[in-house]
């Protein structure tokens, strides 16, 4: 009777249900272990009654990946584009952030979800109407994209914690000798000496990136 009950609750498999719970559940576990099987455990049903509403497992990759694009503030057009793609840029690094399984995900496939392209046509619009050509439209948020994806690779792989950068330093010393590598000693001796704390800075690169791209646009 418990049984039947439950089965009468559940609520309806759907597409939109299956994908949500393949964001949550390759969040938890990673997207090597993430598969149909395990997909189907979580949702309480076996396997193969996924293929009622997913194609494939590319298809689960694909639904993922736009879930994950809708999460990022999408730029305005019109008004002040810098902020705009600033704002969009420091989103995007907290919004794969907290999904560390999607960048890899997002530069190795070819994302045409409804999401994904809305956001990258807002983003070629916020440039253009800003004075940017489409070419460099292209070029600047291809750059700006790099930083994000590069910076948040690194710094979710990054072996250190922020709070052993010190300690780190004053450890592997003895393996940089003043006078074979003077500078990364005085930078290191730096970081020993908490002057430095020798974190790396998003905006610190976005910026550069931004007032860069400033001088290549027409004002209109």
């Amino acid at each position: 009777m418990a049984r039947k009950k439950r089965r009468a609750t559940r609520a309806p498999l759907t597409k939109d249900r299956v994908l949500t719970a393949a964001v949550a559940l390759a969040d938890e576990i990673g997207l090597a272990s993430l598969s149909m099987r395990r997909l189907g455990q979580e949702l309480g049903v076996e396997a193969m009654s996924l293929y009622k509403h997913v194609a494939s497992k590319d298809d689960i990759l694909d639904g993922i990946v736009d879930i994950v694009a809708a999460e990022i503030e999408v730029p305005k057009i019109g008004g002040d584009w810098k902020r705009a793609m600033r704002r969009r840029a420091i989103s995007a690094h907290e919004v794969l952030m907290r999904h560390p399984w999607a960048t890899m995900l997002i530069v190795s496939r070819a994302n045409v979800g409804p999401a994904m392209l809305g956001y990258v046509d807002a983003t070629i619009g916020c440039l253009t109407e800003a004075g940017f050509s489409y070419a460099v439209a292209d070029h600047a948020w291809n750059a700006i994209d790099s930083h994000v994806y590069g910076f948040t690779l690194q710094k979710l792989n990054f072996p250190f914690e922020p709070d052993e950068y010190a300690s780190v330093a004053e450890a592997f010393l003895p393996m940089i000798p003043v006078d074979r590598y003077p500078h990364l000693h005085g930078l290191s001796q730096e970081v020993i000496a908490r002057r430095y704390d020798g974190l790396h800075d998003f905006e610190f690169g976005l910026d550069l990136i931004l007032a860069g791209l400033e001088g290549l646009r027409t004002e209109r």
